[in-house]
């Protein structure tokens, strides 16, 4: 057994992951460990009941999702089906002439880097109506709810998690490629990699760019060291780069790019309840976590597994 086995093993063993639900490591383009457990498992807030997960077992990723969306809005730019990032956001949507005038500032960058400044509140509990993602996929049209909000900052000025922002751009892909969201990303970058997935949707019928796939683990990781090597000809490699670039500062001190977290020497999409894509390209490393803690900020249990990996 590696060191690394013998790591996440133990805390396993200890107690100090109950809420794990699989693991994945790639390291130099190889996968080093999974494992797999077992727990209550839910599609969005809707209990599924007991789940023995195995490497085949679909998870939903949450907001990790929105990393994915971001990827394929990549793929739809490249085939210039999409605007360009600096281009305004608003002349994507001329259903709402009503809204244009007092969003004209707004570019497709600020919906990539969610510095909309928009009135949006996430920090309250997904399970309630006074989350604006969820009060967004309560609205009879959803787009529409995101660009009523008011505008309480300056655009391109703060970080501001914002589902509403990712959902814009599920509808840019949309009205680009002139299919679903999901069948163009299962056309041009599940199918190539060989992935299976679900993709939720909300009452409208429209999947949900910000939350609503459902990976495996090892597929997730998948998609990470996609990233990793640059997109392979199936994301550009441009858009790679320009997705992995610090646009704008967090309050914590990290970064945010093109939907993706910037750390120092690492990238990373994260989920509600313990979903995690954690890359660190200068050790090769790509970590893919699903947990059942949803609602609990602290994802003890992704937390636990992800300092035994990187602590070696």
């Amino acid at each position: 057994m590696t060191e690394l086995a013998e790591r996440v093993d133990q805390v396993i063993r200890d107690g100090g992951a109950p809420g794990l639900h699989g693991l994945v490591v790639i390291r130099g383009g190889q996968t080093v460990l999974e494992r797999y457990g077992q727990g209550e498992d839910f599609k969005w807030n809707d209990s599924i009941g007991t789940v023995v997960f195995d490497r085949d077992t679909l998870h939903d990723i949450r907001s990790v999702t929105k990393s994915i969306t971001a990827l394929v809005y990549g793929i739809a730019l490249g085939k210039g089906l999409v605007p360009d990032p600096d281009e305004p956001l608003m002349a994507a949507f001329p259903e709402y002439p009503d809204l244009a005038e007092s969003k004209r500032n707004l570019t497709v960058a600020h919906a990539l880097t969610m510095t909309l400044g928009l009135e949006w509140d996430e920090s309250v509990p997904y399970t309630s109506p006074a989350n604006s993602e969820i009060a967004m996929e309560m609205a009879p049209d959803r787009y529409r709810y995101v660009l009523e909000r008011p505008v309480v900052e300056e655009p391109g000025t703060r970080w501001d998690y914002c589902g509403g922002a990712s959902a814009l751009i599920g509808r840019l892909i949309v009205k680009g490629v002139g299919t679903t969201l999901d069948a163009f990303a299962r056309d041009t970058l599940f199918d190539p990699l060989g992935i299976s997935f679900e993709w939720m949707a909300g009452d409208d019928g429209a999947v949900s760019a910000a939350s609503g796939l459902r990976l495996a683990p090892r597929d997730l990781a998948a998609v990470g060291q996609l990233v990793l090597e640059g997109g392979r000809g199936i994301v550009p490699g441009e858009w790679i780069t320009r997705s992995l670039t610090r646009h704008v500062a967090r309050e914590d001190g990290s970064g945010y790019g093109y939907q993706w977290y910037l750390g120092d020497g690492w990238f990373a999409g994260f989920g509600n309840g313990g979903q995690r894509l954690f890359v660190v390209p200068g050790e090769e490393l790509v970590v893919a976590t699903a947990a059942g803690e949803y609602n609990d900020f602290g994802q003890p249990s992704a937390s636990a597994v992800m300092d035994a990996v990187l602590s070696g």
